[in-house]
């Protein structure tokens, strides 16, 4: 029987890496031991000024294309989640688009913060089981590093580039999505904002600028923190149970990349050993839309999911989103 299924993943992240220790040298008021307690992040990776965020989603597309034995050219669809596309207009997709070489395929982006990359998929799913596109390339991509204050250690430690991407299908091979599930919270979407750049605050000017209006701010973080991790545990017992599934049968949680503190909140709630959770950010920071991508990628490629394993991707985001998705690899 058809069902949506993954042909293929693919991740990409910049050669560049900041670490702790660079940013205590860069003047900044922390150090390695501050951030690695309360994040878990040791150290990301940071995009080049010449490279945009279509360029590290083509990377991370050519590689989902290749592991599902397609080309740019088999593509009907393609989503692109981002919260920092290349320009507001056109859409990063169709910088993707235009860099893919697939004319044939209808684009668009999705702002959900970092719930971007599980919106996608729950809106290529749609497509799919409409009949209305038979092959969708999903992709999270972000430049977090260019809209930072590199002055406010609350917000600058945390964040990274990079982009992950998946080819998405209707048929009976391939790893089948099994469902997802998305939220908003609309009146509370101001804790994580970027006011600059949109209507409230253009044009842009010299004052808007000086007051730090284009860079991301985050409002009242251990509330958030307790938020965040009561929707992840919300998201992940709605996919099991909409599924019929134990929570202790879930081989894999991949979530969002967030802090791994959260990581600890959300496995002692659920009584699941923190094992089971595929940790990335440590290594590469918190990149919004993409991280959860390029975990999944991460953890196909280096062996750690197994043919029959039963993987959960919850996401938290801005706006505020969250949701999660269950498959079957």
């Amino acid at each position: 029987m058809k069902s949506i299924r993954i042909l293929g993943t693919g991740s990409y992240v910049p050669p560049k890496i900041v670490n702790n220790f660079d940013l205590q040298n860069m003047g900044l008021d922390t150090t390695d031991d501050w951030i690695v307690q309360r994040t878990g992040i040791k150290e990301r990776r940071i995009a080049e000024k010449d490279v945009n965020t279509s360029d590290l989603a083509l990377e991370a597309s050519l590689k989902a294309l290749d592991m599902a034995g397609m080309d740019a050219k088999d593509l009907d669809l393609i989503i692109l989640g981002t919260l920092t596309p290349d320009t507001n207009c056109p859409a990063a997709s169709n910088w993707l688009q235009a860099k893919l070489g697939a004319p044939q395929a209808v684009n668009f982006d999705i702002t959900a913060a970092c719930s971007g990359f599980i919106y996608a998929i729950h809106v290529a799913s749609q497509f799919l089981n409409s009949g209305s596109v038979g092959n969708v390339l999903v992709v999270g991509a972000e430049i977090m590093s260019r809209v930072l204050d590199w002055t406010d250690r609350q917000t600058c430690i945390l964040w990274g580039d990079g982009a992950g991407a998946a080819v998405v299908t209707k048929d009976i091979k391939g790893h089948e999505i099994l469902s997802s599930h998305i939220h908003t919270d609309g009146a509370n979407g101001q804790d994580l904002l970027v006011p600059g750049g949109g209507s409230i605050t253009t044009p842009i000017t010299h004052e808007s600028v000086d007051r730090k209006a284009h860079t991301l701010t985050m409002i009242g973080a251990n509330a958030s923190f307790r938020v965040a991790v009561r929707h992840f545990i919300e998201s992940i017992k709605e996919a099991a149970e909409f599924n019929d599934v134990d929570i202790e049968d879930i081989d894999w949680f991949i979530p969002h990349q967030a802090n791994v503190r959260m990581f600890h909140a959300i496995a002692k709630g659920l009584n699941v050993p923190i094992e089971r959770f595929y940790i990335t950010i440590n290594k590469y920071g918190n990149s919004s839309s993409a991280s959860c991508a390029i975990a999944l990628d991460e953890a196909v490629r280096d062996g750690s999911i197994k043919k029959g394993d039963i993987i959960c991707m919850p996401v938290f985001g801005g706006g505020l989103t969250w949701g999660s998705t269950l498959i079957r690899w």
